[in-house]
């Protein structure tokens, strides 16, 4: 069996779909204050599809709103700019991977567990009070390295899993093993290919190991995340178990016992509606 290089990633990544304009112009401007909110909720309200799931995000448990949001500019001036671009490239991000066909690998769960991960991401970001918006999108895609590696080679990715339930082992060294590159760095090698900030091309990439030096610790947060998708065992898994943390986690994150159940309870509340509305 021939093994991937970094090479064969980057192809990969620039032979997917792309991504709606509007989705690349809200990308381009991450981070920037100056955006102009008004032009850009003309440009989504543009994509009716993009532009229905967004009000439906808008008007659901995420945000509890008191009266009903009925449009892109509404969205922005109740929920703000960062929250309503979060929304719409989620959407979007999610529908660019509708075609993908693996034998054996469910879409589905992985969606599920993405969004998981992603509301996971967004409650203890905001005990942490770290930037939520790029927390929920960090967490939605912390494993989107291994759609890459479908998208790429759809039946060798069929003997990784296949390798993954007889050796009884993780994903990342399924992958090492049978294609000598893993999905952190497809997942990573995607995040700059997006432009990404920083701070989410480095959760993407350490969320199985991540730097507990790290100021603002994001790959930390997706870590504890990805554990805590796991743990409530939302998403279906026939054999769901919660991975090993590094140790020092929940001490460099200082998250103790009455934040993670509010964060549990949190999640669990959201977790069906969003997985109706997003992964729909």
């Amino acid at each position: 069996m021939s093994m991937m290089n970094m090479n064969d990633v980057l192809k990969s990544v620039r032979d997917l779909p792309s991504l709606p304009l509007i989705v690349v112009d809200l990308l381009a401007k991450l981070g920037q204050d100056d955006a102009d909110s008004r032009l850009l909720a003309e440009k989504i309200s543009h994509d009716q599809a993009l532009t229905a799931k967004t009000l439906r995000l808008a008007n659901s448990s995420f945000y509890g709103m008191q009266r009903k949001v009925a449009t892109i500019q509404q969205a922005i001036a109740i929920l703000g700019f960062d929250s309503v671009r979060t929304l719409v490239t989620a959407a979007a991000i999610i529908g660019n991977f509708s075609d993908a066909t693996c034998p054996g690998f469910d879409f589905n769960l992985f969606w599920r567990h993405a969004i998981a991960t992603a509301l996971s991401a967004k409650a203890l970001a905001r005990q942490l009070q770290l930037n939520q918006d790029q927390a929920f999108l960090a967490g939605l895609l912390h494993d989107v390295g291994r759609l890459v590696l479908i998208i790429h080679a759809p039946d060798v990715y069929q003997d990784v899993l296949q390798y993954q339930r007889q050796n009884d082992c993780n994903f990342v060294d399924a992958e090492q093993a049978l294609l000598g590159i893993d999905h952190t760095a497809s997942g990573r090698a995607l995040a700059e290919h997006w432009k990404f900030p920083s701070t989410m091309q480095k959760a993407i990439e350490l969320h199985h190991n991540p730097d507990l030096r790290e100021t603002p610790p994001m790959s930390a947060l997706i870590h504890a995340a990805d554990a805590m998708a796991h743990g409530l065992d939302l998403c279906g898994y026939e054999q769901e178990c919660v991975p090993l943390v590094v140790p020092g986690l929940w001490r460099t994150l200082r998250l103790d016992q009455t934040i993670l159940i509010a964060a549990f309870r949190e999640v669990d509340r959201q977790f069906e509606e969003a997985c109706q509305i997003l992964a729909a």
